[in-house]
């Protein structure tokens, strides 16, 4: 299996249920959707595009949210990126993934198969099982200076020692850290 990365963004609590729109996820209620992108600035964009030239691995929820957003922003850089981008997604009730260059994966397990290089964005549900299952070699965690109170968090149910491997502040105040497990060399 190919390294694997997890791309999240934060808030100080740990919520990362719907950082883009405000429509994104409103499961349980949540009314905070957009929380993220006040703290967009060239310096998280500079760091985001380093990753951006591998496979990329969603949940079905992000995978549709993505498919129907992206294809259609024209004037955004990262469109082009992810439509090139091979993409895989693993769900059990999708009966196929009509985004170009997308492959579905049935079981979780079946990523352990890949043998090139994937990052997941987003995906709360897929990613909290990858870290159960030891398959997370790293941790892109974009933490907003904010505290939401409520919303998915990341870790719920998840057990994790990790060590800090760099870090840079944005200029909007958003720490972004990449770590790796504590066992890592």
């Amino acid at each position: 299996m190919g390294k694997l990365i997890l791309v999240e963004h934060l808030t100080l609590d740990g919520v990362m249920q719907a950082p883009g729109r405000v429509d994104e996820d409103v499961r349980d209620g949540f009314a905070h959707g957009g929380w993220a992108v006040p703290g967009n600035d060239e310096v998280m964009a500079s760091v985001l595009g380093k990753d951006m030239g591998v496979a990329l691995l969603f949940g079905r929820r992000t995978y549709e949210d993505f498919h129907g957003f992206w294809p259609h922003q024209d004037d955004n850089p990262f469109t082009d990126v992810l439509n090139r981008a091979r993409k895989y997604v693993v769900s059990t009730t999708l009966r196929e993934a009509p985004w170009e260059n997308s492959v579905l994966l049935r079981d979780v397990g079946d990523v352990e198969g890949i043998e090139e290089g994937l990052t997941v964005l987003g995906s709360g549900v897929l990613a909290r099982e990858l870290m159960r299952r030891g398959l997370v070699d790293e941790w892109l965690l974009m933490v907003h200076p904010l505290v939401l109170g409520t919303g998915r968090r990341l870790f719920d149910g998840v057990e994790a020692g990790l060590r800090l491997v760099e870090s840079v502040v944005t200029t909007t105040g958003v720490v972004i850290a990449t770590y790796r497990g504590r066992e890592e060399a």
